[in-house]
């Protein structure tokens, strides 16, 4: 019989915990419950919760995320970059019966020092799902990554999404602003803004400006800074991509569609899959070969 197992991304505000036999997805849940947000219960309670009904001891449970940061269940450690892609599912760490945290990976160079977690398990998932040589995965901490079909080479992080947040939600740039609206326009103009000018540090006051003289409407603040912000990002990282390297973008439909479009305004093509799709095809990976 195809044996049962559990995949969990459990991250700083909120888990999604999803029950396959082999392939098969049999049932999915979620809760707010992340690392940053246990009130007063312990992980081993808010697991059992979750998987209520799901498992006995043979059951295995494999997790990746923030659940082996520093504020999370355990530490699971970081794999030095560069590593196989192989070495990730053969370093688990143990918190309980036949319950494993994947490993993140980390950068320490004097050019580079870098974290991720939960991203590994997506970069799993990618390379089977869309082979290429760089990656970007959108999201608060957007990651750049070089990689090959055997191993992750050197990856980046550009906070764009949570400076993004910081700006609008608690700086002079978004203060007093009405509710926020959807235009393309307005996002496009930012993005352009930022691809020809990536030094983007004199231009984010230029952005309060703008709506207090009336040259920028009051609610496209966000989308025109959305746009200033991935303009400048893949802007300056362009020197990271070589010109014969694939590129894959790994998000969400809005984030990809926005990062497709920042670099079909500098002539790349790129592919893109789901980051959804990816993290499950690679932990899947993993929850296979322990589960066998």
């Amino acid at each position: 019989m195809t044996p049962r197992y559990i995949a969990i991304d459990w991250g700083s505000t909120n888990l999604r915990a999803w029950l396959y036999q082999g392939d098969k997805c049999l049932e999915s849940r979620q809760s707010e419950s992340g690392v940053t947000r246990l009130n007063g219960q312990s992980p081993e309670a808010v697991l059992a919760k979750v998987t209520s009904g799901w498992r006995d001891s043979a059951t295995p449970v494999i997790m990746a995320g923030m659940v082996g940061s520093n504020v999370g269940w355990k530490v699971a450690p970081y794999l030095p970059v560069p590593t196989l892609f192989s070495a990730i599912g053969q370093q688990l760490t143990s918190v309980g019966d036949n319950v494993w945290i994947i490993p993140g990976l980390c950068v320490s160079r004097d050019d580079n020092h870098n974290v991720m977690r939960g991203e590994e398990t997506q970069l799993l998932g990618a390379r089977t799902l869309s082979p290429s040589s760089v990656y970007v995965m959108p999201g608060t901490h957007c990651k750049w990554v070089q990689a090959d079909s055997e191993q992750i080479h050197d990856f980046r992080t550009v906070m764009t999404g949570e400076l993004h947040h910081l700006l609008l939600n608690h700086s002079l740039v978004g203060a007093g602003l009405p509710e926020q609206q959807s235009s393309g326009d307005a996002f496009t103009e930012g993005l352009e803004r930022g691809l020809a000018s990536p030094a983007v540090l004199p231009q984010l006051f230029e952005v309060r400006a703008s709506h207090v003289l009336g040259k920028l409407p009051r609610e496209q603040v966000s989308e025109f800074l959305s746009g200033l912000l991935i303009g400048a990002e893949v802007a300056s990282m362009r020197d990271f991509v070589a010109q014969e390297q694939t590129v894959t973008i790994v998000a969400g439909s809005s984030l990809t569609s926005r990062y497709q479009q920042a670099f079909h305004a500098l002539g790349r093509e790129v592919t893109t899959i789901s980051g959804d799709a990816a993290f499950q095809a690679g932990i899947r990976s993993i929850a296979h070969a322990v589960a066998n």
